[in-house]
């Protein structure tokens, strides 16, 4: 059993393969956080003390007991009003402003399977077991129940929360986060992902100290500036040893995440919903549902964290027919023409792919309404047939008789000032009545709170893709939520967190409705790059920042969370169109290997040289997509530190691994740089393909690769190693 509940102390033990997650109903009916880590078998009510502390509050019903106080014991689930004046995971405004809450266990259930969150993205396991706790507030009445998964194979425990009102009066949720994770001492450092359009998820790794360390975006978008994981880890942490816990938010929208180091020197960390612009109200016999989060524990290094979260992501997070599939090499529109696009140019583009061995052409933005430039037609999802000089249908049977499939750019989420839907249906935006609305993009944010937007939308998106064989779709949205009023609510407390129903039940829709499709989500590149998204698109655009040297960067933090086989990453031209960096084909190759591969250039600019190479890529990526994207990853250095960026991925069986290097700092006469490799089966030996060499697993784990230095700037390696039978 994963879940074990000791009926006689009120101790539930949650035990995935390696790890184990306790807490307790005490005598007094709180629910108290006992363990997280190692999987062990004993029961850790005996790390609670209890003292008088000064001005620490002690409930009501304890009398003179001064040494039991909530605002020093770890919980579950802290609540304002308690007592406890820590960060809380809870607040809850009844109707007359009063905001205090003393939720008290009732009970609990063991089930089978995983719970499901109506509306909203979460993982899945015929494996699982599902574990409910029960809490109540009978004053306010309102009732809690902590939802708990447990995932053995992947040592991942699931959290989230369900509150109804029970009450006779309407409630309104103020704060609501879906994991407390409460840890009574340590040292430890946050991880956590920050950047910006172009430059996402850069890893800064700091010591938590006392007061709180705090993230997150209330721009309706999980964002480009921090990612919704955070990383606590002991400090001395390292790849391959120490102890750190991963938390993840499987939500696309606004969220917060905060450590904080109390006066007791005991940790929690707290992530779920922002609360900026939340104030959600609940009518009587009204229920919400928090997103869910995941947790993960290593005891052996952030390496291994990182490959249980990829595991959950692969096989747990991402659905449909594409979730374990090798995903074919593609050539987006974007770079190679911008608007400047017709029907002809998209089959030329198609004619010169077929010849490379590309097998997916994407024709981006610009295909619609009346739109050559970025101010105009979004919302109006009508094939321009006068701009490509035939029907959607004509096109996409054109581009597959080159022997090519075919995809299209939507951003369905938006919507244009000049546009056919905006000037008839004005109040279909989000914007605030009598202000003039901040604009991004030149363009507005459609209410998608209001189901009457989502369903004119589903029906004009489904109406394009039933026009033709179209095979892939990316998701686009580029501009974050300001000006938050709904037309269609009464109260706007509520815009947000039903802008993301709006959001996941559309995806859910036209997903469903085209199961054969390739789904690629993007947000200005990486701005809503989390698992919320990944659970209907199983890959996204990583940046809108193609540059290798910047994608090394970019591509580790990622990694951090997410699999490679999530991360959408192209090749483009040179000079750089973000960067105006230069780097050789060779190498662009080598860093775009690292994901979803495809290219973003004008396919008949390219050299003969060149087009030789991308001949040769789209073969070596045949040959290591396997083991890309379905092995154990490796992070071999990291690139914000070292003269060099280097990775590598394994199979599970430990007979194929592919090796990546790029040298990011050239000096004269530089030195030879070892690299050591990482996840081999040591006493095998390794065939490497291109040179025939023979290297002992062992020796390549202990002693490292040496790496010859070639000429020119920036230059690479990429190694595939064969064991030898």
């Amino acid at each position: 059993m994963a879940i074990i509940y000791n009926k006689e102390k009120r101790i539930f033990s949650l035990h995935t393969e390696h790890t184990t997650y306790q807490m307790m109903a005490d005598t007094h009916d709180y629910l108290l956080h006992l363990y997280y880590g190692k999987r062990l078998d004993s029961e850790m009510d005996y790390i609670l003390t209890y003292y008088d502390r000064g001005f620490s509050g002690n409930p009501y019903d304890l009398g003179n007991d001064r040494t039991y106080s909530l605002d020093a014991l770890p919980q579950e689930f802290p609540v304002l009003g308690t007592g406890d004046y820590r960060t809380t995971a809870g607040k809850i405004r009844e109707a007359n402003g009063c905001m205090a809450l003393d939720l008290r266990y009732t009970g609990y259930q063991i089930q089978d399977g995983k719970y499901d969150l109506p509306g909203l993205p979460a993982a899945h396991s015929e494996a699982a077991q599902t574990l409910c706790i029960y809490l109540k507030d009978e004053r306010v009445g309102v009732e809690v129940t902590l939802l708990y998964g447990v995932l053995p194979d992947c040592d991942v425990i699931t959290r989230s929360v369900k509150v109804t009102n029970v009450g006779k009066n309407e409630i309104y949720l103020e704060k609501l986060s879906s994991a407390c994770l409460d840890l009574l001492y340590g040292d430890y450092d946050v991880l956590t992902f920050y950047g910006r359009h172009a430059m996402e998820r850069n890893m800064q790794r700091t010591p938590v100290t006392h007061g709180r360390q705090v993230i997150g975006s209330n721009r309706g978008t999980s964002g480009h500036q921090y990612n919704p994981y955070m990383i606590l880890a002991e400090h001395g942490t390292t790849e391959t040893a120490g102890a750190c816990y991963g938390v993840s938010l499987v939500y696309s929208g606004s969220f917060e995440g905060s450590v904080e180091l109390d006066q007791f020197d005991q940790i929690r960390l707290v992530m779920g919903l922002q609360e900026d612009f939340f104030s959600y109200q609940l009518k009587p016999e009204q229920t919400f549902y928090a997103p869910e989060a995941v947790l993960s524990y290593s005891a052996y290094g952030m390496e291994q964290l990182s490959n249980q979260m990829h595991h959950l992501v692969r096989e747990h997070i991402c659905r449909g027919k594409y979730k374990d599939q090798i995903r074919p090499v593609l050539v987006n529109s974007w770079e190679a023409c911008y608007f400047d696009f017709n029907g002809e140019a998209i089959v030329n583009l198609a004619e010169q792919a077929a010849a490379l061995g590309v097998e997916l052409l994407v024709m981006d933005d610009g295909w619609f309404g009346t739109r050559d430039d970025d101010n105009s037609s979004l919302g109006d999802w009508i094939v321009n047939e006068d701009k490509l000089g035939c029907s959607l249908t004509e096109l996409t049977k054109r581009v597959h008789d080159k022997g090519v499939q075919f995809g299209i750019w939507i951003e369905p989420e938006m919507v244009s000032e000049n546009s056919d839907l905006y000037r008839k249906h004005p109040e279909w935006a989000i914007q605030v009545p009598g202000k003039h609305p901040v604009h991004g993009r030149n363009q507005l944010v459609l209410d998608f709170a209001n189901p009457e937007v989502v369903d004119h939308i589903y029906e004009q998106i489904a109406a394009v893709l039933r026009q033709g064989d179209i095979n892939y779709v990316k998701w686009d949205m580029n501009r974050s939520l300001c000006d938050i009023y709904s037309d269609s609510m009464v109260w706007q407390g509520n815009v947000m967190y039903d802008y993301m129903l709006g959001v996941y039940d559309l995806l859910e829709r036209l997903t469903q409705a085209f199961p054969d499709m390739l789904w690629e989500g993007c947000s200005g590149g990486g701005g809503r790059f989390d698992m919320g998204m990944l659970y209907y698109t199983p890959q996204i655009w990583c940046s809108d920042n193609t540059d290798a040297v910047d994608r090394i960067r970019i591509q580790y933090g990622t990694s951090f969370a997410y699999p490679l086989s999530t991360m959408g990453a192209h090749v483009s031209a040179v000079p750089n169109h973000q960067t105006g960096r230069v780097t050789d084909m060779k190498t662009r190759g080598v860093v775009a290997m690292t994901g979803a591969f495809g290219y973003e250039l004008d396919l008949g600019k390219l050299s003969e040289e060149d087009k030789t190479a991308v001949r040769e890529q789209i073969k070596t990526y045949h040959e290591a997509a396997p083991v890309i994207l379905k092995g154990d990853y490796y992070r071999l250095s990291n690139p914000f530190e070292a003269e060099y960026g280097a990775w590598m991925s394994v199979d599970e069986e430990k007979k194929h691994a592919v090796v990546g290097a790029v040298l990011l700092n050239t000096h004269g006469n530089h030195p030879v740089f070892y690299i050591r490799l990482r996840g081999l089966a040591p006493e095998r030996s390794y065939r490497d393909k291109k040179t025939g060499t023979v290297y002992s697993g062992a020796a390549l784990m202990e002693l490292g690769m040496p790496f010859t230095i070639v000429s020119g700037n920036y230059p690479s390696y990429q190694i595939l190693l064969d064991a030898v039978e």
